[in-house]
């Protein structure tokens, strides 16, 4: 930690606690339908089409809904990507997006994963980045949200048959949360130098140190409304190759800032609507101090790991050392408009949020540096994690921290009063292990057949961590990648599709069942016949390090050995 990174670290982490007080009162409101004036409206308006707001839906009900709704939006991204040469608003005359390349996109985007093997400003049209990506930016965010909603009611409620209805859930989160706060932030942005604009590509004449003249064509399009959604809603996805370390999406220190604010805002606010809506906001509190102490060991480990910088570069005679006239380290792969601190903690953001936004490259990190975010994602991005899909993943794992505590100390699990049974822990098993299976067994999968192999630019143990980073990537629908692996093939084109399908509602489908059967149950009694607690309290600091623990410790077991044999090797190798 230098004299720069610890002010960054707390102004950050403090910010984001005092903006989620009133992040969590809105959330809460618009959840628990007090929004009575606003709400006429987007009643009219599903009405309109055919949908009864009022008339909840069971947990069957709500996932049919939702899946019916993504498999739709599946469709018309697919569609509209293939038929881009033909449509308008495509001023650089780009053509249809190739069948695999599509196919892709359209789940990444759908899923919330935003994992793009194309390259945006030499691919998309404008209208292609506004009404497919963009779009189901806010749409795939709703959805994500929507669950968490859900999955909150049940806590909430008792003895109850349904969760809510999802058309409404998903309309208002668009219309009362992610809309407004993105009109506000793009504007922010637009003032900060991101461009927006729907001219043609500009070009420019430049002049080199020997006088020869160039042309260098840049590309402009509507970036600041693209990029305002893709911070908010986790989504991740850039409008340009670079993603936020291009200075046309993300040109200064202020600008970067707000990014890394934008990205946690949503999901820490979600906490504490947790706790007010279940009647409880210590329960709140809880889980976001158990996410935010992971997240700051997460961050303390990156920036430890890039200013130590790498030893063969000191071997060659360079100083790369932190002195007062230089803040040394690993620079490889940073912008030199943020430094290491900026870069650092903007990589731990984005990995623990289900983000993948990148202001640097995560693959030039030195080894541990880079295990680090891999390690953030491969927890089952539950460290604040994507917007709503953070706080229910935390949930699921909740509900296993008090079922292994209660099954240790000889009490009953329960958890806000719910008892946790057998049914429950199916569910809970279900939704934690599939997403890991999806990334090791299409990892070993990829490194054993040649379509495979041919994408890995890098033998050896950053080859696998390529790949092992890739599926992570996409299982657990962050969008972030390791650079060197040739993601942009029919191969990893529809591997890396399946696993984020499956990895996004392989997991929401267990979360609604588990959210049905505890809203069908009764409370429970939390004193017993001789006044004590019948349960162990989920909101002090007992309960936060088993939470912290559990989350860690399943993704120890997990992971720890693919980790071993991919960034550990590398690092010993780079000692050697």
């Amino acid at each position: 930690m230098t004299s720069q990174s610890t002010p960054l670290l707390c102004a950050f982490v403090a910010t984001i606690l005092l903006l989620a007080v009133p992040m969590g009162r809105w959330l809460a409101a618009v959840a628990d339908g007090r929004l009575t004036r606003l709400q006429r409206f987007d009643s009219a308006v599903l009405r309109a089409f055919g949908a009864s707001p009022e008339r909840e839906q069971g947990w069957r009900e709500y996932a049919t809904a939702l899946l019916v709704f993504n498999v739709l939006g599946v469709i018309a991204v697919y569609a509209l990507q293939r038929l881009q040469g033909v449509l308008p608003l495509n001023p650089q005359g780009f053509a249809a997006v190739s069948p695999d390349s599509a196919f892709n996109t359209a789940i990444s985007f759908v899923t919330n994963t935003n994992w793009q093997g194309y390259s945006g400003e030499s691919t998309m049209s404008n209208l292609t980045q506004m009404l497919v990506l963009a779009v189901q930016n806010f749409l795939s965010a709703a959805t994500g949200m929507a669950v968490a909603f859900a999955l909150i009611r049940a806590f909430a409620r008792h003895s109850a048959a349904t969760l809510g209805n999802f058309w409404a859930d998903i309309t208002r989160i668009t219309l009362y949360v992610l809309l407004p706060l993105c009109v506000v932030l793009a504007l922010v942005f637009s003032a900060q130098g991101v461009v927006q604009s729907f001219a043609p590509n500009s070009e420019v004449t430049l002049l080199d140190p020997i006088g020869k003249t160039t042309i260098q064509t840049l590309p402009i399009g509507p970036i600041a409304s693209q990029e305002a959604i893709k911070m908010i809603g986790t989504n991740g996805g850039g409008f340009l190759n670079a993603n936020s370390a291009h200075p046309f999406e993300n040109p200064s220190a202020w600008s970067n800032w707000l990014q890394m604010l934008a990205i946690f805002v949503i999901p820490a606010g979600l906490c504490l609507a947790f706790g007010q809506l279940v009647g409880d906001k210590r329960q709140g509190w809880a889980l976001l101090i158990a996410m935010t102490v992971i997240f700051v060991a997460a961050v303390v480990a990156i920036l430890c790991a890039e200013q130590a910088g790498n030893p063969k570069i000191g071997a060659l005679g360079v100083d790369h050392a932190e002195s007062v006239l230089q803040a040394g380290g690993n620079m490889e792969g940073k912008e030199t408009r943020f430094g290491i601190a900026a870069t650092s903690l903007f990589a731990a953001i984005t990995t623990a949020a289900s983000c993948g936004a990148v202001n640097g490259m995560h693959g030039s990190f030195t080894p541990l540096g880079g295990a680090v975010p891999m390690l953030l994602i491969q927890l089952g991005e539950v460290v604040f994690g994507g917007v709503g899909s953070g706080l229910y993943g935390m949930l699921v794992f909740a509900v296993l921290t008090v079922f292994i505590a209660g099954l240790m100390i000889g009490r009953t699990p329960e958890y806000l009063g719910k008892k946790i049974e057998p049914a429950e822990m199916k569910l809970v098993s279900i939704a934690i292990l599939f997403t890991p299976l999806l990334v090791l067994a299409g990892t070993a999968i990829a490194v054993l057949v040649d379509p495979g192999k041919s994408g890995m630019a890098n033998p050896g143990a950053q080859g696998l961590s390529e790949v092992l980073y890739a599926f992570s990537s996409a299982a657990n629908n962050n969008g972030s990648a390791f650079a060197g692996l040739s993601a942009n093939t029919p191969f990893y084109n529809a591997m890396l599709g399946i696993a984020m399908w499956f990895g996004r509602f392989g997991v929401i489908v267990p979360v609604l069942a588990i959210a049905g059967s505890l809203a069908a149950k009764k409370r429970v009694q939390r004193i017993g016949e001789d006044g004590t607690l019948s349960a162990m309290p989920t909101h002090g600091p007992l309960f936060i390090v088993l939470l912290i623990s559990t989350v860690m410790l399943v993704g120890a077991l997990t992971y720890v050995p693919a980790i071993a044999l991919g960034p550990v090797v590398e690092h010993l190798n780079l000692y050697k």
